[in-house]
């Protein structure tokens, strides 16, 4: 995933959890065969290009070489990294803000699965895209790569002993960046041993640390938060639970929030969709999903009007009524046509008047020969200082789905060395070829 990776595809459609395979975009592959692979070029024109504020329009020429193994539901690889020949403005060849530390050579590992759902341990290292920690009040809807400099490999290892099921990440395997966890326990299990229904009962509670010493120097901060949630309707591809959490900020005197919520998730065998909406309630400066999809810029500069760092920002004493929404379609036939269709959207308003928002849309049209994804993002709407940020990208298959074309543009925000954000924008259209049919 690379600075335009905010909508490339195959990571909007390969899930962070457990069944994360490094694999293609592509139709999968005959169940008779146990490994497949994938191999692919991409040549496009990148530019990258201040809207305001000090610098020139940058113009290179990117070669983007990927390696897909997939070895079946226990195993997957996929390697490659976006390689930037300057063809005008700035000095260098290469872009040098794509590897000048430690942290951006993670970028060759774009996903390794190591396990399954199925198994005591999973683990899953590779750029995160809208990952969320467990119950999500901590880590929700995060991006280890929204600041376009920086280029970590994150990961997360999963694990089941009895009633304990255990998750713990990283957003940079390589650098002291983001890392927590969080253990949940099947109290139903516990109670009533092992014949009980998996899940129906549970008691979580998360801790996360940010040590900002990577990708940029930025305040530490510590976040912990407590969940309980009770299924409290089960039937054949449908399940509805309730909520409840409270969390705090360790060392931060009078900074807690709580959280009621009620949630549902309804799966057949061509619909996969969960619904969420919970009400919250944030106090001396705590707030759930303080490493959201923004996180990894307002670190360094919040929207707040004072334009400090999230750490130290000021938030509003209030509510807020937060509501999510995820849903993935997989039509047989539409029209003779096959369809594919991922969509997830969040939205929270505060009670103090500022609205943010995120979405991403991924579909594939013409018997999938055409793939479109949009994203979206607005931090703080309604107040001064608002974000906001976007992305689109479209890949056309042609020539018997060997060769595509591929068009992308959208904004982006620069971390400078004083903290402050540079805005500009991107844009690019290439060719590719690769075996994925």
């Amino acid at each position: 995933m690379d600075n335009r990776g905010w909508a490339v595809l195959w990571l909007w459609l390969l899930p962070l959890r457990g069944e994360a395979a490094a694999s293609s975009d592509s139709e999968p592959a005959p169940p008779t065969r146990s490994w497949s692979s994938l191999a692919r070029l991409e040549v496009a024109a990148l530019a990258l290009l201040p809207r305001s504020g000090p610098g020139e329009t940058e113009g290179f020429v990117q070669l983007e070489p990927t390696l897909i193994l997939d070895g079946g539901p226990e195993f997957g690889l996929n390697l490659g990294a976006p390689i930037r020949l300057r063809a005008w403005g700035g000095p260098g060849r290469v872009r040098r803000e794509d590897w000048d530390r430690l942290s951006d050579w993670g970028q060759l590992v774009r996903g390794l699965k190591l396990g399954s759902n199925a198994a005591p341990v999973g683990i899953w290292l590779g750029a995160l895209e809208d990952y969320s920690l467990l119950s999500g009040h901590l880590v929700r809807r995060y991006s280890n790569r929204t600041n376009p400099d920086y280029h970590p490999a994150g990961g997360f290892l999963t694990g089941t002993v009895g009633p304990l099921y255990t998750e713990a990440f990283t957003s940079d395997v390589l650098g002291a960046r983001l890392m927590g966890g969080e253990v949940a326990l099947d109290v139903g299990r516990v109670i009533s041993g092992s014949g009980h229904t998996p899940g129906r009962y549970s008691l979580a509670v998360s801790a996360v640390h940010d040590w900002g010493r990577a990708g940029g120097n930025a305040p530490s901060v510590t976040l912990a938060h407590l969940d309980g949630t009770a299924v409290v309707l089960r039937r054949p591809g449908l399940e509805a639970h309730l909520l409840a959490g409270w969390g705090g900020r360790p060392g931060v005197g009078g900074a807690w929030g709580a959280v009621l919520g009620v949630g549902a998730d309804a799966v057949t065998p061509t619909r996969d969709v969960s619904l969420r909406l919970e009400a919250r309630r944030q106090h001396g400066g705590f707030r759930q999903g303080f490493f959201g999809p923004d996180y990894e810029l307002a670190r360094f500069q919040s929207v707040a009007p004072e334009g400090v760092p999230l750490a130290t920002a000021r938030f509003p004493d209030g509510y807020s009524l937060q509501a999510e929404a995820r849903v993935g379609w997989d039509a047989v036939g539409y029209r003779g046509l096959q369809r594919h269709l991922t969509l997830s959207l969040s939205a929270e308003a505060f009670s103090w008047g500022r609205l943010d928002a995120d979405g991403r849309v991924a579909v594939q049209l013409l018997e999938r020969s055409l793939e479109v994804a949009v994203m979206g993002l607005g931090v703080g709407m309604g107040k001064p200082g608002a974000r906001y940020l976007g992305a689109a990208e479209a890949r056309w298959r042609i020539l018997a789905g060997k060769l595509y074309a591929v068009a992308t543009g959208g904004t982006l925000l620069f971390s400078e060395g004083d903290g402050t954000l540079r805005p500009g924008a991107f844009a690019s259209v290439g060719l590719g070829a690769d075996n994925a049919r």
